[in-house]
């Protein structure tokens, strides 16, 4: 009978044999969906996924304006220089 430390030695070889064997698999199956998305032209957008790039988010509207500048603010990030004292003064 073989002692734990050759079984865990062995299991531990089947685990990585698997590993490598589902990092191919992997390689394999996404070679073949991008080389079937160049066939038919089909787009990110069309499969549901976000547009790549800038500009996905809208920004924030503005909360404050100063009256002197006319600079506004949304909020957030950090305070403007501009907006001292009670912010109600200042809201839109």
């Amino acid at each position: 009978m073989a002692s734990y430390e050759e079984l865990k030695a062995q299991a531990d070889a089947l685990m990585k044999q698997a590993e490598d064997a589902r990092k191919q698999e992997n390689r394999e199956t996404i070679a073949d969906i991008k080389a079937i998305i160049r066939e038919k032209g089909i787009t990110a957008e069309q499969l549901g996924f976000a547009p790549a790039g800038k500009g996905s988010r809208k920004p924030a509207p503005a909360k404050y304006r100063d009256p002197v500048s006319g600079q506004t603010w949304a909020g957030r990030g950090r305070t403007p220089k501009w907006l001292n004292g009670s912010r109600e003064q200042y809201a839109l």
